[in-house]
């Protein structure tokens, strides 16, 4: 993360999260997560905020109330009361959270869609890859598809980017070293 010019520094006190992943042979995967310092993150506050669920609800709340944009990744999936701008969720996860101005719905191999107001407004299919390990796949969706928009790309062009960027992380083991780069995304798409 240093080589890509990420700050690593550590803002909280405590110990730092942890996560127990166990990979199937078709690369599904289950995660256990110990949160360590994740439960001890303030809220951030204005501008254009992404949270997950590895965090305090009420943190998530309180980004959702300030943010000026707000995302919500509903993973690890569990109840919670907001809105967001834009809401990530897999199947599992749209059945604990299905609130969100949108709400892009991934699929796995079979893609995934945007739908605004129970209406489907654009759909995008991964790139065939040889998945390995779905861990991080959807956080390298939800960081692709949030930057392609913030970027002013349009939704069809931006949940492309995202199924790409997915369909690369399930093709490489773990979850930090699997993340695709911008180039990489390109470089698949063609």
């Amino acid at each position: 993360m240093r080589e890509a010019g990420v700050d690593v520094q550590v803002a909280q006190d405590g110990e730092t999260g942890v996560a127990l992943i166990v990979v199937a042979e078709d690369g599904e995967n289950q995660i256990v997560v110990a949160p360590g310092a994740n439960s001890t993150v303030d809220a951030v506050g204005s501008g254009n905020v992404l949270c997950q669920l590895e965090i305090p609800v009420e943190t998530v709340k309180a980004n959702a109330a300030s943010a000026d944009w707000f995302c919500l990744n509903a993973a690890p999936a569990k109840p919670v009361d907001v809105e967001p701008d834009l809401l990530v969720v897999n199947r599992y996860e749209y059945e604990v959270n299905s609130r969100g101005k949108l709400v892009a719905l991934t699929l796995g191999e079979e893609g995934a869609v945007l739908v605004e107001n129970g209406r489907e407004v654009a759909s995008a299919q991964p790139p065939k890859v040889n998945a390995v390990d779905g861990t991080a796949a959807g956080d390298a969706f939800t960081a692709c598809l949030v930057v392609s928009h913030l970027e002013g790309l349009d939704w069809d062009e931006a949940l492309r980017r995202a199924c790409a960027a997915g369909a690369l992380a399930a093709s490489r083991p773990g979850a930090q070293p699997s993340l695709p780069t911008a180039e990489e995304v390109d470089a698949i798409l063609g």
